[in-house]
């Protein structure tokens, strides 16, 4: 698109389908939301959070989740390579995102959007597999800059649940992968050249890509109000500060989410069975007994 500006939300009857088109992801990952009346209902506001292995996995939940319950369809910074992509770009276009470039979120700010980004791009969504959860933003300072620019608070937020989902094979940086880092620079240009570019392999299911069920957890934290530092947005010292206090609150939300985890006993389909089961088996002998009285 020529501007984000130019953007059109799909119209009700497109986001239904698309909602419906959703429901059996849901059903196979039984997603937990906290904190979403932490998501402001208008803009403009940033949602800044961590990118999981592969990027798209969770995404569609969140954006889809907060439409259903604060009205409002966020708009997504998403890494320069997507527009590479014949057909795909047209989803991604479809969906709202739009390249992650400064000038394209500060003209969604100005307008009053709401804008998510993923401060560790590319390097979060193509990690290695010992840099499970581990947030990759040395040297991102461009959110904070733009959201004390633009006087508009910082959401933070985590997801956790798709680093189980997949065991990693093959890191991105293997010497086996050298065939499929050749093909895309030839895709790419230079894009290609990034080392951020080629996506781990990775199996599920036994030795199939088929992600294992797991439950997937999202937390959204209180607001980080950025007009404490109104002025300072050419202060790396400030936006520092800022981007600090976002990294710490987004790395809090992940550890409380993975400690649920850890501690949920239907964190997967055969959990949840069990703990409905007994439910039922409870509710059953209950009502024995009452007809025994």
């Amino acid at each position: 698109m020529a501007s984000p500006l130019d953007w059109t939300p799909p119209s009700g009857a497109l986001i239904r389908a698309a909602d419906l088109a959703l429901e059996p992801w849901r059903a196979y990952t039984s997603p937990v939301f906290h904190g979403m009346e932490n998501v402001p209902r208008t803009g403009p506001a940033l949602l800044v959070g961590n990118h999981t292995v592969y990027g798209v996995v969770d995404a569609p939940l969140i954006f889809f989740e907060i439409h259903r319950r604060r009205g409002v369809w966020v708009r997504s910074l998403a890494d320069h390579a997507h527009w590479r992509i014949p057909g795909w770009r047209s989803v991604m276009d479809l969906g709202g995102s739009v390249d992650g470039t400064r000038a394209n979120c500060r003209a969604l700010l100005s307008d009053g959007q709401m804008v998510v980004v993923f401060p560790g791009g590319a390097r979060e969504a193509t990690r290695d597999r010992a840099d499970r959860y581990r947030l990759q933003w040395e040297g991102r300072l461009g959110f904070a800059r733009l959201a004390v620019e633009a006087g508009c608070p910082i959401i933070p937020f985590g997801s956790v649940g798709v680093e189980e989902m997949f065991t990693t094979v093959l890191d991105p940086g293997s010497p086996l992968l050298a065939p499929a880092r050749l093909l895309g620079r030839a895709v790419l240009g230079e894009r290609g050249l990034r080392d951020d570019v080629l996506m781990p392999v990775s199996r599920g299911i036994g030795p199939t890509p088929i992600p294992r069920p797991q439950r997937l957890y999202f937390g959204f934290g209180e607001p980080i109000d950025t007009s404490l530092w109104e002025g300072r947005a050419d202060d790396d010292r400030a936006v520092t500060e800022v981007r600090d206090l976002a990294r710490k609150a987004v790395e809090e939300i992940i550890h409380g989410l993975r400690a649920e985890q850890r501690d949920d006993p239907s964190r997967t389909p055969a959990g949840r069975l069990a703990r409905s089961t007994g439910r039922l088996l409870g509710r059953a002998v209950r009502g024995r007994r009452r007809v025994l009285r």
